[in-house]
Order: structure tokens, then sequence, then C-alpha cells
């Protein structure tokens, strides 16, 4: 028998032993966003002993979009049906939201897709290893500065589609060694931040009007992660992108497929979304 209710702070512990049998990158840290940003949007499911297998989380961004992330299920209680139990839990959490958006495994897809969620774009995870010995890069990228904030969010609002303040906010607060813009004429026209992980460091979200702005960025930011294993969750859009991350040792761990449900009447520009936050934040 397999119950459900909502995760609390108590829970976390279980949720990252879930994270740990996926071996998913996500740290404690990223628990509390959710449970601090959507107070009742976690969901978890019990077995007959009361032991958390199975965790679901969502995101409102204003009432553009919601998401749905950490769709985790206990090894010894997979394939049982309990996945698109917590899904299904999650969709009655946003059944007020006319479009919800995941970013979803191939493997996953198919489940999504018999609950009418369409595909958008294709998202690569490319992964570097560490590298000590890394030289450093040239780059015109500057850190940032609580005075470009303004301009980061005027900028990701209209890339991403949505406010995301908060995530951001956090973002720049747990590693503001990646928070770096580039400008022109003292505006900004790209920013990149990070976060650090259990099994690797997150460059995300990476967003520019130009190719060379986003390149410029990248390189600011693996300065800072020398000895790191870095990971970009890549947008396929521009082919040159993918080259350039290869040129810079970058591989394919796994595709993502960005999915929705609804109108998606507010896509944002995803060609000027050269590295998203991550599958679980969007």
């Amino acid at each position: 028998m397999i119950s459900f209710r909502n995760m609390t702070h108590e829970d976390i512990p279980s949720g990252l032993l879930l994270c740990r049998y996926a071996t998913w990158n996500q740290t404690s840290d990223d628990w509390q966003v959710f449970l601090e940003l959507n107070p009742g949007g976690c969901r978890v499911a019990l077995d007959e002993t009361g032991n958390v297998v199975g965790t679901v989380a969502t995101l409102h961004y204003e009432d553009h979009f919601s998401w749905i992330g950490m769709v985790l299920v206990h090894p010894e209680k997979q394939r049982q049906g309990i996945g698109t139990q917590l899904l299904m839990e999650a969709l009655q959490l946003l059944s007020n939201h006319d479009t919800i958006k995941l970013d979803a495994t191939p493997a996953g897809r198919n489940v999504y897709q018999k609950l009418n969620f369409v595909d958008e774009y294709r998202i690569d995870r490319m992964h570097r290893p560490a590298n000590p010995a890394q030289e450093l890069y040239t780059t015109s990228a500057h850190a940032m500065q609580a005075e470009d904030f303004p301009g980061v969010l005027r900028l990701d609002y209209e890339v991403f589609g949505a406010d995301r303040r908060k995530v951001l906010e956090r973002n720049f607060r747990r590693a503001p060694q990646y928070a770096l813009v580039a400008k022109a004429h003292g505006r900004i026209q790209g920013f990149c931040l990070g976060r650090p992980g259990y099994n690797f460091d997150q460059i995300g979200p990476l967003v520019a009007h130009r190719f060379d702005d986003a390149r410029q960025l990248l390189l600011g930011a693996l300065n800072q992660a020398r000895g790191k294993t870095i990971i970009v969750d890549a947008l396929g859009h521009t082919p040159a992108w993918t080259d350039f991350l290869n040129s810079l040792g970058f591989v394919v761990m796994r595709p993502l497929i960005r999915m929705y449900r609804g109108s998606n009447a507010h896509p944002g520009i995803p060609e000027h979304q050269f590295g998203i936050a991550g599958p679980e934040f969007g």
C-alpha cells in the first residue's frame, strides 16, 4: 500500500537518499528551494511502514507556467506505478495552471506523452571532467555585482518567459564565483550563474543575446571552476555552441527533452538560452 502526503523539511534526508540511489546531483540546498518557494508543492510517497519511497516537487513561475521536477522512486519500488502516481499528485497540485513544463529523460518521455505533454526542444547534458592544470582563459566577462541584478532579471524574464528572481538570487548567493555578466555600453547583454552539486558543479542558467557573449561567459565560469567536474545542460539551437563545448572537452552525458502541457503561451526565447538552470528548475 502506497500513501501520499506533503513533503516537509524533515523529509530532506530521505529525498537526498533517493537522489544518491539515482546518482542525481542535488544537495539539501536544492530541496530547500522547493520547500521554501512553494510550500505545499512537494509530495512524498510512503510505503506501508511509513518510509519515503518517492518524491515529486513543483514550482510556480508567476501564472505563466509551473514546473515539475524531482520525480524519484526508490529502486526497490520501481515499475510499480509509483512514479506515475507521483506525477498525478503533481498535476492535481497544478490543476489550476494553464501550462506545465518539465525536462524529461528519453525513458520518461513516453510516460509524459500519455499525460498530454508534448516536445518543445532537446537539451544535452554536457560533462567535462576536472582539470586542475587548466590554463586560465581570456574572457571579457565581468563578475556580477548587486547593481547588475535588475538588468539580469529583465533579460532573464524576456528569454526564460517568466520571473524567476528567487531562484536566480539563491544561485547568486550560493555560488557568487560563477555569477558573471557580459555588458555593452553599460547594458547587460548576457549572464550566467551556477551552483555546487553532489557529483559536479553546474553552470547555468547561461543567457545571452549573442553567441560570443555566451562564449565569454562560459570561459569566465570555467576559470572559476578549475579542478572541478562541470556540467552544462545545453540547448542545441546553435550547432556552433555544441562545437564550442566539444572544443573545451565537454561530451554528452545524456539527452533531455523539454516538454509542456497546455498552451505554452510564454515560451520565452529559447535561442538565447545556452544553458538551463537544471532539469529540476528549468
